[in-house]
């Protein structure tokens, strides 16, 4: 999308709808890297952020599924597990879901026995806000094939991983640390056709780590719609 379009599109969306770039996590190793150089010109380090940490134990956690069964982190041990934050109304969710983009990824992962758990953290009366039975009828719309839809009104869930957008992913390894946190692809816009130029952050961390390889891209900005919490 060119800058002038992209600027009318961005004008034209409403407030709820407005591109949020998130900040990227830093790594455990950059963190204590940052700390060391600030002492050495006298400067506190900031306090570490709540957020999850690349490299780092992912929080476990408890939400009830769309079907109401409660679900953990920790009974996918063994697993590669995918978490993505979404909003059905949010054009940048949109954008990876009439596209097919976030199916074909979705379908990626069960080939190669990864969990993909689809979070809905919109608070009741917010945007995207969806109960059980809805959120059934949402995945089937949209011929999505996650693990499990987590429904979190209460923004718990959402808050434990520090999630901005919508969506906005995650990526944790066999053995629960947390291996990504940012974007699904590099092109921040709502626009389709941006997908086959995108470098496809989320579908890289997801194979690297159901390969016991190193992610690239470990940590990158996510966007989209901020997330509706209450």
């Amino acid at each position: 999308m060119a800058a002038s379009a992209c600027l009318r599109f961005r004008r034209n969306l409403s407030p709820e709808n407005r591109l949020v770039l998130g900040e990227p996590l830093m790594s455990t190793t950059r963190i204590i890297t940052v700390a060391a150089l600030l002492a050495t010109i006298g400067l506190a380090a900031p306090a570490l952020s709540d957020a999850p940490q690349i490299g780092q134990p992912a929080p476990d956690f408890e939400a009830k599924d769309s079907k109401g069964t409660s679900l953990t982190l920790s009974q996918y041990r063994g697993k590669t597990v995918v978490l993505e934050w979404t909003n059905a109304d949010c054009p940048f969710t949109q954008k990876h879901y009439s596209s097919g983009n976030m199916q074909s990824i979705q379908a990626l992962a069960q080939k190669n026995g990864v969990v993909w758990l689809t979070v809905i953290s919109s608070a009741p009366g917010k945007q995207g806000y969806v109960n059980g039975p809805a959120a059934d009828v949402l995945t089937q719309s949209r011929s999505a094939v996650p693990t499990a839809v987590l429904l979190d009104p209460s923004g718990r869930l959402g808050h434990l991983y520090g999630a901005k957008t919508t969506p906005h992913m995650f990526v944790i390894d066999k053995n629960g640390a947390l291996q990504y946190a940012g974007g699904i692809d590099s092109i921040a816009t709502a626009d389709t056709s941006d997908i086959p130029k995108a470098e496809p952050y989320l579908k890289e961390a997801m194979l690297a780590v159901s390969q016991g390889n190193p992610v690239a891209h470990a940590a990158t900005r996510p966007y989209g719609c901020a997330v509706k919490y209450q």
